[in-house]
Order: structure tokens, then sequence, then C-alpha cells
């Protein structure tokens, strides 16, 4: 008797969680989980989480990219409780804060309409000297610094890893805590991921997939003052959960505020601060690239679906290279 593949056996159990059909979706996933991973789905109280290439369901991931919903949950924490303003000047705040420039704001730097470039210019140096973490050798002040240097007024829309670790590095002092990855971690716990029962955080503790990157490596990815951009570390069932406190407004409001800033690219129809949006259904997203894995979370705010992937292996050099979010949005369902 022949049995059936893991990689189908798990899209069976994640149609029968969403209700999709994911039969010609096979190709895909065998493509992007041949390293192995985890593949996550929750909708109207069900939820199913599979490993899949021998790693364990509950194995913990470097998010990447993934970290950036995270900090705009701890702007709209801050929001709510009184200590910041989305659209007021980040200067306002003083302190180290208070020579940026006027238009920068939480809302702008969250949904990467700052007119800052994608990294600090010292990394065009570092991703060579410190290919698996140049971030690293960069010191909060000087992130801040960087920001204040290349920020641009207009609005348009340019993604920035520069601008979102900015921003939480500002959170981490609206929240009185210092203005460095530290503060954030504090922040962050205390503020969202502590409040919600989520064991996200930068400094892992349980069992660590280990990356699969640049021949063979198994370097994790340091983020340095960035960590708000992308240096978090959790598990399939916690983002399930991440994406299940938006829908039910634990975690805020902040992701209904669509902006249709110009520059946006082919696949978004949108931005909210800390996702991406596309289609008609208005699917919530991100995507996370870090040197050895890749990460997805994303929802349907419409039918409640929620979908997380979670793979071994970098952005391939040829082949697929936007496999995740096209997996995702198909997952997420018709309309999307």
């Amino acid at each position: 008797m022949f049995r059936r593949d893991p990689t189908t056996r798990a899209l069976e159990q994640v149609a029968g969680v969403l209700g999709t059909d994911v039969r010609t979706l096979r190709p895909l996933t065998r493509t992007l989980y041949r390293k192995g991973g985890v593949l996550g789905a929750a909708l109207g109280g069900k939820q199913v989480v599979v490993g899949l290439g021998g790693v364990p369901a509950d194995g913990i991931f470097e998010l990447a990219s993934v970290t950036k919903p995270f900090t705009a949950a701890l702007a709209d924490a801050l929001v709510r409780g009184g200590r910041l303003q989305w659209d007021e000047p980040l200067a306002a705040l003083g302190g180290p804060l208070r020579t940026l420039p006027l238009f920068l704001t939480a809302r702008s730097l969250a949904t990467h309409t700052a007119g800052l470039p994608a990294h600090p210019a010292r990394v065009a140096v570092t991703t060579f000297t410190h290919f698996n973490g140049p971030y690293a050798p960069l010191s909060a002040r000087e992130v801040l610094g960087s920001a204040r240097r290349w920020a641009r007024p207009g609005g348009r829309f340019a993604y920035s890893n520069l601008g979102v670790g900015a921003l939480a590095l500002a959170l981490a002092y609206a929240a009185g805590e210092t203005p460095e990855a530290g503060g954030y971690a504090r922040a962050l716990r205390t503020w969202v991921t502590a409040p919600l029962g989520l064991e996200v955080r930068p400094d892992p503790a349980g069992v660590l997939v280990a990356p699969s990157g640049l021949l063979g490596s198994q370097a994790f990815t340091g983020f340095g003052p960035l960590v708000g951009a992308g240096g978090l570390y959790g598990a399939a069932d916690d983002l399930l959960e991440f994406a299940q406190a938006h829908l039910d407004g634990r975690a805020g409001a902040h992701w209904q505020d669509i902006q249709r800033p110009p520059g946006l690219p082919p696949l978004l129809s949108g931005v909210s601060p800390g996702w991406f949006v596309s289609g008609p259904g208005q699917v919530r997203w991100h995507d996370g690239v870090a040197r050895g894995t890749r990460t997805g979370l994303g929802f349907h705010p419409m039918s409640g679906a929620a979908v997380v992937l979670l793979v071994r292996g970098g952005a391939p050099l040829v082949g697929v290279r936007g496999a995740i979010p096209a997996l995702l949005l198909a997952l997420l369902g018709p309309g999307v």
C-alpha cells in the first residue's frame, strides 16, 4: 500500500481546518519545505500545526521580519496606554529622540513611508565583514543617527529595516526603558507578549530549529540594535495566537488602518502598521528572510483564517524567491 507523502498529509490537515482546496499547492509546498519546517493554520476554534522534514511542530524559529508586526503591536499598546501618539513627531518624546525630523512618526516608520533606505549605510560593508550579523557592529545611537540623517518626507513606500529598527528603539524609550535592544525586549514583554501569553522573544528558550544557510551554515542571524526589525524568535502556535489576538481585538486595532501610499509593489494593495495588505480580501501578512530561515504569517479579516509558515533554508539564488507570500496568500483562500 502506498502512503501519502508528508507534504500531502500536512496540506490535507490544513485543508481540514481552512476548508481550502490545496491540491494545486503540493509542488510549491514540496519545494519550499525541502529542508523541513512547520506549517500551521487556524480558523473557527480549530487549529493544526505540523512539523515537516524532522522539524518538531513546537520548534522555535528565528522570525526575521515577522518581528515587524510585533513592533507595531507594541506601538499600538503604548498608544492605548497614553505613552505615544501614532501621528505625533517622535522628537516630541525628547531625550535621544529630540533631534529626529518632525515628520518621523510611529505611523510613518511602521508603514515604511518615512523615506528611509532599507539598511543603514554601513551595512554595505558589514554584510561582508559580519555576514551573519550585519547590524551587530552598530550601536543604538548610530541607528537613530542614521534615521535622522537619511529620512525624507513625502510619504512614499520604501521598505526599511532601518526604519522599523529605529521605531523599536523609540518605543523602548516611550515605554520608560533605555532606547536599545534590551530596552525593546523588556518593553515588548511588558506591553505585548506577556499580556497575550506569548513566548516570543529575542533570547529564545526551548527547542531551537537550526537554520540552513549558505554552504550549509547553521548560524543564526544577528540583528543587534535593529532587533525590532527582525530579531525575535518564536513557535508556530504562538504566532497563530498572535494573529488571533488581532482578529479579536486583544492586540489593538492598528492593523485596520489601511494606507495606499505611492510606490507600493504590485503584490500589495495597501499597508497597515506592521502589515502588508493584499487583495480584495484585504489579507494582512508579513514574510521574513534570515540567513538560513524563511517565515510567513497572515490572517484573513473576513473569514478569520490564520496561517503560519516556518521554513528551514534562506532565499534561493535561483528558483521561487516569492514562495512564502505565494503559499501564504493561496492558503488564506479565494478573494486574496
